[in-house]
């Protein structure tokens, strides 16, 4: 995986995710933005793997998520006191900062975000076997 490859997942997921955590919320917070990007671009390497199915990569992006917003929700919400999020009425939280119903939730995000990484690497295929193809 080329590092062309990786930001553009990253830009993807930095725009994509604030775009859906301000049509469902009507905000974002940049670290979200930031936390967006990487989940896309480490979706993007686990969905590389040529054995990857969709199953494995769901479980795999939902555990992925999940301790990304663990650790963004600790620093964020508990050091920081930016309260962007608090989990804390919903059944079966961590410290208010991460909870299973959304761990559910990521699990489905990660169905469109697999097609998506497959889109990205097919683009990028494309493009540089059509780049090689004019160098010959």
């Amino acid at each position: 995986m080329k590092l062309s490859q990786f930001t553009f997942a990253f830009l993807m997921g930095f725009f994509i995710y604030s775009l859906i955590e301000i049509v469902c919320r009507g905000f974002t917070h940049w670290t979200m933005s930031l936390t967006g990007g990487l989940v896309l671009a480490l979706l993007y390497a686990v969905n590389s793997r040529r054995t990857i199915t969709l199953i494995r990569s769901c479980f795999a992006g939902s555990l992925i998520i999940t301790a990304l917003e663990f650790a963004v929700g600790v620093f964020d919400n508990l050091i920081m006191d930016w309260n962007v999020w608090d989990y804390s009425d919903m059944p079966l939280n961590l410290l208010g900062q991460i909870c299973l119903p959304f761990t559910g939730l990521w699990f489905a995000l990660c169905i469109p975000a697999y097609f998506l990484c497959r889109f990205i690497r097919c683009r990028f295929s494309s493009s540089h076997s059509h780049e090689d193809s004019h160098a010959a």
